[in-house]
């Protein structure tokens, strides 16, 4: 019997496969790892597609009941309101990453109405829904805090779509304030006549913008503003070891006359008064003429109230600039007997300008070589009397020194009650000893530790200076002139516009319409206008069009204001004219600030208005700024450009009926009238 062949031990016979299989799986493998990426580049471009389109491209982070606040992962804030989410404002975050995602968590998700993120190492955010100031209203806060000293908070408002008002006075002032252009400085007051590029003498910190946003700034925050025309205006807070956070507040408003109603009685507060109306009625004449001594300037107020006698202008104030008054103030820093031979000799009766009134001008300054920095050097009071550096290495404080006028001087200090007692009673003795009805401050304005680049003490950061001095000056009673305002446009004080130009600019007559409604928006309605055809030198000066197209303006106005008189700068027809318009101020225009100003007194709300008050929502009235309202019942459309005799005119109020006042024809609110004829006597206004 035949045995099988016996196998190797340990040996695993080997499979045979068929040739053509064995060549295919190269190919295999390479389909493969084709595949694999293929999976990859899908899954890639699924998670791009899922970020880019189905995960929205901003998220709500705090909703209110009419409105609320996204964050758009370019880097913004969206504020919208409900239910439909119309865009009111867009503000761009300058502190953070742009290209970071949406916050993905709310660190303040325990708080109700509140919302917190944090960048690490650059900058925290945190939201919150405030109580409602009015029934149609809805506000946030807002508040950025620096993590690191070199992060600079910044946040910049859209221009986009919205037109923007308030805020700070410029030279060339605009309505809306979307066409002036500022780098980054801080928002303080100042002189525009030292510092043209700068903030003007009137300012509040707050911003209105058309879609009925509002935007205010708490006063104790540093801040610099920049203004980028028709792109943005931005709110920093610079950087630093002291750096503090950002904080402002957004209130959201049906539309932007209630926002602008808020707003007035947010700014004045409950207790407002009201300054000397009696100044409504008279013109104010400066005088310009001999300065040189007492005598000549005596001389000179007696001549200037003759010719005004004489032309049938008898009554209103001669106004006395600073200089005019400390020459005749001069008899107040003698000894009494040697004042005693110069009154008898050189005797001021101020009865001799009658019925005219006068003004006196003083300022806050004295120059460290006048006899009244001298004499507190002499008495050791500078370091109380005048605002002064702080010590170093426990040595004694200086006088801090600024520019007026050309001269080094020291500034009076404000927070000594001491040093405010002793200004005060210097004005009420030289109002009494000159006979004054009226007395103007002068130099307000501006923070000289800022000018000084000096950090100022925590009493006079920001605007407080003027605001210490203003309430100061209120208690010298209803008739006293300041030349700034911030946060005191609920005191009794007529506030002095700053000059302008005389030219056809926006720094010069084109400027003085916007001025107007941006002084009133802030509160300040009681303000004295420049003189009639500008105080400051330019090509067009003594131009007799600018003169009478100024005089126009000024008439509905609350004070008249002349420089130049008519008859040195103008043919006969002028002075005929300026006593027309001297009428018609007192008979139409006096009347109607009276009325309106009860108003302001109980709603804040102004008396020289835009044409938006009466059409909050249409767009056209939001960009017009050669026309106002004076309540709600005359519309003035004066001509702001040289050699034009005719104007477009856009009349506000859908269906509302207006009157010119001049022709009796009537015409429908809402409507644009175009190519209106206006003579170069005539000014444009209608009646409600």
């Amino acid at each position: 019997r035949a045995m099988p062949l016996a196998r190797p031990a340990g040996r695993i016979p080997e499979a045979v496969w068929p040739s053509g299989f064995r060549e295919m799986t190269e190919p295999w493998k390479g389909a493969v790892g084709c595949l694999g990426v293929a999976v990859f580049f899908a899954m890639t471009i699924g998670i791009i597609w899922w970020q880019a389109l189905e995960q929205p491209p901003e998220e709500w982070v705090l909703r209110g009941r009419a409105g609320g606040l996204l964050w758009e992962r370019r880097g913004a804030l969206l504020l919208r309101a409900l239910p439909g989410g119309r865009p009111v404002a867009a503000i761009a975050v300058g502190s953070v990453p742009a290209a970071q995602p949406p916050p993905p968590r709310d660190r303040c998700w325990q708080e109700r109405g509140q919302f917190c993120y944090a960048w690490e190492e650059d900058a925290e955010l945190h939201l919150s829904l405030e109580p409602p100031p009015a029934p149609a209203t809805e506000c946030y806060g807002v508040q950025w805090t620096p993590l690191r000293p070199d992060v600079v908070l910044k946040d910049c408002f859209s221009m986009a779509n919205v037109s923007w008002y308030g805020g700070p006075s410029v030279r060339a002032q605009r309505w809306p304030l979307n066409g002036a252009d500022s780098p980054a400085q801080p928002l303080v007051t100042g002189d525009l006549g030292t510092n043209p590029s700068g903030y003007g003498p009137l300012l509040e910190r707050l911003f209105l913008g058309s879609t009925g946003v509002m935007v205010t700034v708490a006063p104790d925050v540093p801040l610099l503003l920049s203004l980028e025309r028709g792109r943005q205006f931005c709110l920093v807070s610079p950087a630093g070891p002291a750096a503090r956070p950002l904080r402002y507040r957004l209130c959201l408003s049906p539309d932007v006359a209630a926002a602008a109603r808020h707003t007035g009685s947010r700014l004045a507060g409950p207790a407002r008064a009201l300054p000397a109306v009696a100044l409504l009625r008279s013109p104010i004449w400066r005088y310009h003429g001999p300065a040189g001594s007492a005598a000549k300037i005596k001389r000179g107020l007696r001549a200037l109230a003759k010719r005004l006698k004489r032309h049938g202008l008898q009554e209103g104030v001669l106004a006395l600039g600073e200089r005019c008054t400390a020459v005749l103030a001069t008899a107040d820093h003698v000894a009494p007997e040697r004042r005693k031979r110069r009154d008898s000799a050189h005797g001021w009766d101020p009865s001799a300008l009658a019925p005219l009134q006068l003004a006196i001008t003083l300022s806050p300054y004295a120059s460290i070589a006048s006899p009244l920095f001298l004499r507190s050097l002499r008495d050791g009071d500078t370091e109380s009397r005048w605002l002064s550096l702080p010590p170093r290495h426990g040595g004694c404080s200086v006088p801090l020194l600024s520019t007026w006028k050309g001269r080094l001087c020291a500034r009076l200090n404000v927070t000594s009650e001491a040093a405010l007692g002793w200004y005060l009673a210097r004005a009420r003795r030289l109002r009494q000893l000159l006979g004054a009805a009226y007395v103007a401050v002068e130099g307000a304005e501006g923070n000289s530790f800022l000018e000084r680049a000096v950090p100022p003490p925590a009493e006079l950061e920001g605007d407080r200076y003027t605001g210490a001095l203003a309430a100061a000056l209120a208690t010298l009673g209803n008739a006293t002139i300041i030349s700034a305002g911030a946060s005191s446009s609920h005191l009794p004080l007529f506030v002095q516009m700053s000059p302008r130009r005389a030219d056809w600019s926006h720094a010069g007559l084109k400027g003085l319409v916007p001025s107007v409604l941006h002084y009133s928006l802030l509160g300040y309605n009681f303000f004295i206008p420049d003189a009639v055809g500008g105080s400051l030198d330019s090509d067009t000066a003594g131009d007799p069009e600018l003169y009478v197209r100024w005089l126009q303006i000024v008439t509905f106005l609350p004070v008249m204001a002349f420089g130049t008189p008519p008859w040195l700068c103008c043919d006969a027809w002028v002075l005929n004219l300026t006593r027309q318009c001297i009428q018609r101020h007192r008979d139409l225009v006096v009347p109607l600030i009276r009325k309106y100003s009860e108003e302001w007194l109980s709603s804040g709300s102004p008396i020289f208005r835009p044409p938006w008050w009466l059409s909050p929502t249409d767009p056209t009235a939001f960009t017009i700024e050669d026309e106002f309202l004076i309540g709600d019942e005359v519309l003035v459309a004066p001509i702001t450009e040289k050699g034009q005799r005719w104007r477009d005119i856009y009349l506000p109020g859908a269906g509302q009926v207006w009157t010119d006042a001049r022709t009796a024809r009537t015409f429908h609110g809402g409507t644009v009238l175009r190519n209106y004829s206006v003579g170069l006597t005539e000014v444009p206004f209608f009646v409600k």
